[in-house]
Parts: structure tokens; sequence; C-alpha cells
């Protein structure tokens, strides 16, 4: 087993400290860069009329993430009239590229793809990209109580006792998912006893040693960038059961942290939008759905459109910011309130060199000291430059939002030259980093993760249509379920559902 820190799905643009900063590459520049190949569609205006007929369409889909663009695709494929409506300047939701030179990216949203992920991967292929695996060669560093040690392999050197509570907490959790339909977790025969108490609960009971809690907690932040009090037990084994097993949601090589896509992953979406041409409209936040027998009205910012139905593809917390009329039924409309977003800032400094391999390193952390417990070694395929990325997430993340961000910078280098030694700081280029919850249109990440309480008791709420209002998102996913494939997967069986009623 190997403690990773997947992200899953985020958006906006990324800090960059005021240290070396590359020639030619400005705070504007990386803003504007993210959104290449799609802003002229997205930016250029119509002629009124042809605004007028462009805004009358089969289908609008709120939202140009992997979710929304994959549901157009599909709308498209099948013969449709589409849009989507995006609310930035640049599609790919929580997944983003940020320029460190005129070449490389570094991906300050979500990148990392895995084995049995196969609608992403089989889109990767269809696009023309490529994928690289995860720098893994070397020792990695285990750092508990103030003592550093390196080891290979993926088990940490944690004491035998630790190591047998943590094997048998995911032996555990392995055989509970067996039980939990994809389709209907609150359908389980325990689903009631394991969604009234949290991970939290759980895990004190399961375990006695402190390490091994420690390392439990570990995983669950890094999978969910929330606390193990924050979450549904029930919650935890669907989310298991969706991905096929514990090891894989935490593994870098046979597991979700496996590869990367050359280029970064945000050219995924990118792709799918050129694609899908000026079906893509951006700065076009949806303030106000109608919604009745006669099809639906959206009103954004950049006007208004009218459809035959809708797809909203956003995240739960997001949805329920937008005003619809009538107003949507209490369990869907209480449900938004109950899903809230994961805390995760992502962090990442620049390096001419990985000087880390040189010492043997691969660049992987797992620590129980802060803020930056989980590192990885973040490098382009080449491996120039070298970047270091690493993890802030849960409660620590709530708390390094509130500090000013030279103070984030020294404490994330405090805890890189924790690791790896003080030319984690003197040798430093340049250092980019993003709180997803300061991000107006994403307010968190991975993924809205589902407190005790919620899945039995709103059930169906969660991806039934209301009318002719259809949802879709990672969080509505049954297989992979917060990840960049479980996005996919939501969009292909929300088009399904539009198709069927058009």
């Amino acid at each position: 087993m190997r403690f990773a820190a997947p992200l899953r799905g985020g958006q906006g643009c990324g800090y960059r400290a005021p240290v070396a900063a590359n020639p030619g590459v400005s705070r504007r520049g990386l803003i504007g860069g993210a959104a290449a190949g799609v802003a002229g569609y997205a930016l250029s205006g119509p002629s009124a009329a042809a605004a007028e007929r462009s805004r009358r369409v089969d289908v609008v889909v709120v939202g140009a993430g992997f979710a929304g663009l994959e549901a157009a695709r599909q709308l498209k494929k099948a013969g449709r009239s589409v849009a989507v409506l995006e609310a930035r300047d640049r599609v790919g939701g929580r997944i983003l590229n940020v320029p460190i030179n005129r070449k490389e990216v570094v991906e300050i949203g979500g990148q990392w793809v895995g084995p049995t992920q196969d609608r992403v991967l089989g889109l990767i292929g269809q696009l023309g990209l490529e994928t690289f695996p995860t720098y893994i060669d070397g020792q990695n560093v285990y750092y508990r109580s103030g003592q550093r040690q390196t080891y290979t392999g993926t088990v940490p050197p944690a004491s035998g006792a630790a190591l047998l509570e943590v094997l048998d907490v995911i032996s555990s959790l392995d055989s509970m998912a067996q039980e939990v339909p994809p389709e209907a977790p609150w359908d389980a025969p325990r689903a009631a006893e394991w969604d009234s108490q949290t991970f939290e609960t759980w895990k004190l009971a399961n375990t006695s040693s402190g390490e091994a809690r420690e390392l439990v907690d570990l995983s669950i932040e890094a999978v969910f960038a929330a606390e193990p009090r924050d979450l549904s037990l029930l919650g935890v084994v669907f989310y298991v059961r969706a991905a096929g097993g514990f090891n894989r949601l935490i593994d870098t090589a046979g597991g979700a942290q496996e590869s990367r896509v050359v280029g970064g992953s945000q050219l995924i979406a990118t792709r799918m939008a050129e694609k899908l041409g000026k079906r893509v409209v951006l700065k076009a936040s949806v303030r106000r759905i109608r919604h009745g027998k006669d099809g639906v009205r959206i009103s954004t910012a950049r006007g208004e459109w009218r459809a035959r139905r809708a797809i909203v593809a956003v995240p739960p917390t997001l949805a329920g910011r937008i005003e619809y009329s009538p107003k949507l039924p209490g369990p869907r409309d209480q449900l938004t309130q109950r899903v809230p977003m994961g805390s995760v800032i992502k962090c990442m400094a620049v390096y001419d060199e990985p000087f880390w391999r040189a010492d043997g390193l691969s660049g992987m952390t797992t620590s129980d000291t802060g803020p930056v417990k989980l590192t990885y070694d973040n490098s382009p395929p080449d491996g120039r430059p070298g970047v270091l990325l690493g993890f802030v997430e849960g409660q620590a993340a709530r708390e390094l939002t509130q500090v000013s961000r030279p103070e984030r910078q020294a404490q994330v280098l405090d805890s890189f030259a924790r690791y790896f030694g003080d030319r984690a700081r003197t040798d430093l280029r340049d250092y980019v980093d993003k709180s997803w919850a300061e991000e107006e249109w994403t307010r968190g990440c991975y993924v809205g993760y589902m407190p005790p309480g919620v899945l039995t008791g709103y059930r169906q709420a969660l991806r039934e249509p209301v009318g002719r209002i259809h949802w879709a998102g990672t969080e509505t996913a049954t297989v992979w379920n917060g990840y960049m494939d479980g996005a996919i997967e939501s969009g292909q069986r929300a088009a399904a559902e539009v198709l069927r009623g058009l």
C-alpha cells in the first residue's frame, strides 16, 4: 500500500510567489493561458440574429468540466443541438494547467489517471493525448515523531502492530464495500447502521495503535480532503466500492495515481471543447433556471438560452446556489445543503532540476507532521525542471487558507526542507499553490463528500431528474466517483437520460 493524495476534480488560477519569476510568464499569462484554444468562441460575439438562433437548442448543459463536456459530446453525436454554459473564462472545472515556463505546465487541479479508469483513458487516446508514469524510482521518506526514515517499496516502515491494524482496516473496508450496490448504496443491508456514524467513530472502534490511526487518517484525508470525523462510514465504503478497492484509491503504481497526461490533464477538456466549437460559451454564469412542461429557460450573465431540457453538471453545493422557478422539491434542495466540498491546498515548488533524485529519493513522503504530509515528484516527463508537489488537506487546509500567502509558502517550504533538505528552500526557482476553497466556481475540492445521514436520508435525489432538469457531475457517478473517470461516466448517463426524454 502507498499513501497517496489524488486531486479529483478544481477551478481557478494558482497563486505565484514573488520568487525568481520566469521571464515572459505573468499572472495574466497564467490565467489566460489556461483558456488558450477555447477563448475564441467563448468571448467573440455573434450578430444579434445569430445569437438569438443559437440560444434556442435542444439541451443546455451547465458547466464545462469533464461531466458537462462529455454530456455535450454525446448529445452532439446523437444529432442534438446543445449549448454548454460555463461561468469561468476557461474549461476544465476542477482541472487546471498552470505554465511554469514556455514549454511545461504543472497541474494545480486534478491530474492523475490509473488502471480501470477506462472512460478517461479511452478519451485520452481518442483525443490524441499520451500519458506518462508518475515518478516513483528511489527511496521514499517516512517522517514520524520528529524522526525521518527512508524506505523502498510500497509499505512505510511503521511498527508491525500498526501495519497489521492498517491492513485489517483495508481488508474490512474492502469486504464491506462488496455489500454496497454502487447504483443505490442506501439499499446496502447495513446502510442505516453505517450511515448513522462517522468514519472516525468506526476507526476508533477498530484500531488501537496511535500510529495506525495516523496512517488511516492520512489516507482518508488524501482521498477526500476532509477529516474522518466529517465523513459517513457508508459514504466511505461506497467510495471504496466505486473505485474497486481501497488500495486502488491510495496506490500509485497500480492505483489512481499511476499516470499523468503529457502536457497536463486540462488538455483533455480543452480538446473536448475544441471539438464542440461555439457550442461552449464561457463567462456565462447561470443565475436562474425556469422549467416547466414547455422546456427550460436559462438566465446567465450573457443572456438567456431556451431548451427542451437541461443538464446541471456542477457539484451539488453549486447547483444549490442557482435560483430555480418553480423551486426544487424539498429533498433535492436539502441534499444540496448537505454535500460540502473538501478542503485542499495544492502546492508546488519549482527547481532547475529534481535534486532529490540525485540523493536517491523518489520525491514521495508520508508524514505525521504538517502542514504538508504527502509529497510527490511532479516533474515533467523529461525531469526538467524539477517540481515537488505537496498537499495540505482537511483541517490543515482550512487553517492555512487563513494565513497570508507569503506565510503559507514559508510553511510549505519548511515541510519540503524537513523531508528533502535545505535545498528545498535555497534552490527554489518558483512556487505555485491553489486553495480551492477560495475558488468562486468550486468552493472546495476534491469532491462533494457525504456526511452521516445524507445517502440514506436523500437517496434518489442525488441523480433523479426534476422535471426537465437532469443532474451530472462526478459526485453522481457510480464508478470512480470523485474522479475524472466518474465525471465522464456521469455525463454519459445524463446525456442518455435526456435522449430518452427528447
